[in-house]
């Protein structure tokens, strides 16, 4: 397990200054944050795009001459 939390801590960024060090968990779950809360923006849009792609598929089109 701490050898998955060191590869996610890099995949977020790199952690190279040693005046910081104590400070990585907390960086790392700020980010872990951030990022999850884009993949659900994100996973909502496309779900709302998805949804209305083809609307005018089922509905009648009434034109007036």
């Amino acid at each position: 397990m701490t050898k998955l939390w060191r590869i996610w801590k890099y995949a977020l960024g790199s952690f190279a200054d040693e005046r910081t060090k104590r400070y990585d968990n907390y960086i790392v779950f700020v980010r872990s944050i951030i990022f999850f809360s884009y993949l659900i923006t994100n996973c909502f849009i496309i779900a709302g795009v998805t949804r209305h792609w083809n609307k005018e598929h089922g509905r009648q089109r009434c034109y007036q001459s």
